[in-house]
C-alpha cells in the first residue's frame, strides 16, 4: 500500500486534496492501493518561519511510516513557483533526506485548476451551465472570485463548501493544461510504483 501524507495551507484543501490524489492515482495506476491520511494544515506564514516547515515534515514522516512519501501542496499566491517551490523542497529534504518529498505550488491558487477545467463544472454546485475557461487560468489572481461570479447571486464560492465537491468532479485531462496541475500529476506518477498491485 502506498501512503502519501500531504501538507496544505487551506481549510478546503484538507478535504479536497485526498479526493484529488485518489482520483489521480486511480488514473495513473488503477491497481494501486493508496492510503491518504488527513492532510497536515500549516498556515503559509508559519511554513516560512524557521523550524515550522521542518516540524511539519517531521510530523508527516511519522504519519507516513517507513515507506510513505510527503507532498506539499500550496498556493503560489503570486510568488514564482519556480523559485519558491525549490526553496521549500531544499528545506524539507534537509529535514528528512530519507523520504520521497514533492512540492507543488498551484499557480496562483488551487482553484486555478478548476478554471482550467471550467467547462466540466457547468451546472455543478450552482455554477453557470455555459461557463467558459479563461484564456490563461493560472494568471487569474482571484480564482475564487472568478468562480463566485459564475454562481447565483448571494451564493459565492466558498472553499470549505465547494472545493472538495469540485475536486471530485472536475475534468482532470482539461486541468492538465495548467502547468502547475500537470506538475502535480507528474509528481504523483513519480511517487506511485509503476507495478503497484492490490
Amino acid at each position: 500500500m502506498q501512503k502519501i501524507v500531504s501538507i496544505v495551507e487551506g481549510h478546503g484543501e484538507v478535504d479536497a486534496v485526498p479526493i484529488l490524489l485518489r482520483r489521480i492515482v486511480q488514473r495513473v495506476s488503477p491497481t494501486a492501493v493508496l492510503d491518504v491520511p488527513k492532510p497536515i494544515r500549516v498556515k503559509r506564514n508559519r511554513i516560512l518561519r524557521d523550524g515550522e516547515l521542518e516540524r511539519a515534515v517531521a510530523l508527516a514522516a511519522r504519519r507516513a511510516g517507513d515507506d510513505g512519501s510527503i507532498l506539499f501542496l500550496l498556493d503560489s499566491n503570486g510568488d514564482c513557483p519556480a523559485e519558491f517551490g525549490p526553496q521549500i523542497l531544499r528545506r524539507a529534504t534537509a529535514a528528512r533526506s530519507d523520504r520521497a518529498i514533492r512540492v507543488v505550488l498551484a499557480k496562483m491558487e488551487f482553484e486555478a485548476w478548476f478554471l482550467a477545467a471550467a467547462p466540466s463544472l457547468g451546472g455543478r454546485r450552482g455554477i453557470d451551465e455555459d461557463i467558459a475557461r479563461p484564456a490563461d487560468p493560472e494568471a487569474v489572481r482571484d480564482a475564487k472570485g472568478w468562480l463566485s461570479k459564475c454562481m447565483p447571486p448571494g451564493q459565492p464560492y466558498r472553499e470549505t463548501l465547494h472545493q472538495a465537491a469540485l475536486a471530485a468532479t472536475f475534468d482532470l485531462d482539461l486541468a492538465r493544461s495548467a502547468p502547475s496541475f500537470n506538475k502535480l500529476w507528474r509528481d504523483i506518477e513519480s511517487l506511485i510504483p509503476p507495478k503497484a498491485v492490490t
